[in-house]
This record gives C-alpha cells, structure tokens and sequence, in this order.
C-alpha cells in the first residue's frame, strides 16, 4: 500500500514515471527518501512516546493483526515488513519481552517457531493505531505541510545555517 501511495505521488508529481529524464528520476527518487524519512520521524516519535513502540514494532503487530491466519513465521513477518530476518528477531524478541507477542513450537517441525500475537499486543495495537493513521494521513495529505524533520536533520540544518558562506556553496 505505501508503494503504491508513493508511486502515485510521484506519478501526479512528476508525470508518468517512464520516460523520466534522469535528473527528474534522481529528484523524485530524494523526495522518495526525504518523506519517508520524515514520515518515520514523526511515526517514531509519535508511537514511541505514547505507546512504546518502534515504527518496526508498530508494523509486525500491525500485519499480524491484520492477517488471516493465527501464527506466523518469522520469515513471514520480515518479508511483510521489509525487515532482514535478524533485524525482524531483534524486533519479536523486543515484542516478546515486553508480553506483546509470543513464540510457539511446530507442531509438524519442532525446529520451526511460530510467533503469535497476544491480547495485551492486539490492544497496544488498537491504542497506537489512530495515532499511526494520523501521522500517515497528514504526510500524504497534499494540502498539508511535510512532517517536520527529525532532530538531526535539525542539527544538520543550523550548522549549515551557522556555517561561513564559503563552506556552504563549495
């Protein structure tokens, strides 16, 4: 869904996106970044403070919630979410110790592991859902100013300013 949310941005941004020149590619392709840098941000932020969650946190309980089934594998997860798969263990090892998610034995293999969302997770979900929705809604909202930066794109951003004005144009 955010890929297709993206490419119809830029699609109505920059015209259909083959025969782009390369320079109309290459400044698509950093308003690409630049948003989803700064959606990120703001989702951070936002879940973090008030619900304890990371974006990636937010996403695996989001696409458990979500799916059909009852279990999932972590292979499963990391693909859904566009995690490698030890960056999505460090992720279910984080649900897990905070009781959001638990892991379950294969039946069929004992090697496998199955991680099941549970109430207390679906509920941290439901908590953090409108507040996901909102800062979403707000960064595709072609009315709307962007989310603002994050910190250190602030830093960046006055140290460029208080720089000399030799440094800034070299």
């Amino acid at each position: 869904m955010q890929k297709h949310l993206m490419t119809m941005h830029l699609m109505s941004a920059h015209g259909t996106i083959r025969g782009m020149s390369e320079e109309s590619a290459v400044r698509a392709w950093r308003e690409v970044l630049a948003r989803h840098a700064s959606v990120t941000c703001a989702l951070e932020r936002e879940l973090s403070d008030k619900y304890d969650l990371g974006v990636s946190e937010f996403e695996v309980l989001e696409r458990m919630v979500e799916g059909d089934q009852e279990k999932y594998r972590s292979q499963e997860i990391a693909a859904a979410v566009h995690l490698s798969q030890s960056a999505c263990s460090r992720v279910i090892a984080r649900l897990e110790k905070a009781g959001l998610v638990r892991r379950a034995i294969c039946e069929a293999d004992r090697r496998g592991v199955f991680v099941v969302i549970t109430e207390e997770g679906r509920a941290r979900h439901a908590a953090a859902l409108p507040a996901h929705r909102a800062v979403v809604v707000a960064a595709f909202d072609s009315g709307a100013s962007p989310p603002p930066p994050c910190a250190l794109e602030a830093v960046h951003a006055a140290e460029t300013a208080h720089a000399p004005e030799t440094a800034r144009t070299s």
